[in-house]
């Protein structure tokens, strides 16, 4: 009783089914452009920033924690935050390679 009467409201057309369906596929394009390929181009910077690690280079920890790099494994980084004081972490939890000569003295 009641459905009939919107359908007759509305003019019997149901309208908007290649509009309705353009407008998702917009949609998505725009959640692509603004948040999937911007992400993942930061995600393989990282990569290849992680692959660069060298013994020396001094870095910033996920944790905020400052160290050089003392020894490092294919899954493991080896960090001194102190003299005499390393501490290992993944090499995915290094997040900012810091210039040369940042770190002036760690003790």
């Amino acid at each position: 009783m009641f459905i009939s009467e919107a359908w007759a409201q509305s003019g019997g057309a149901q309208g908007g089914g290649i509009e309705s369906m353009l407008l998702i596929v917009l949609m998505f394009g725009v959640l692509y452009f603004l948040m999937i390929r911007p992400q993942m181009k930061r995600a393989k910077e990282h990569k290849a920033m992680i692959e660069a690690l060298q013994k020396g280079d001094e870095v910033i920890s996920g944790g905020g924690i400052l160290g050089r790099v003392s020894k490092i494994n294919e899954n493991y980084v080896t960090l001194e935050v102190a003299q005499g004081v390393e501490m290992v972490l993944q090499r995915s939890a290094v997040q900012v390679v810091l210039p040369k000569g940042t770190i002036k003295n760690i003790s």
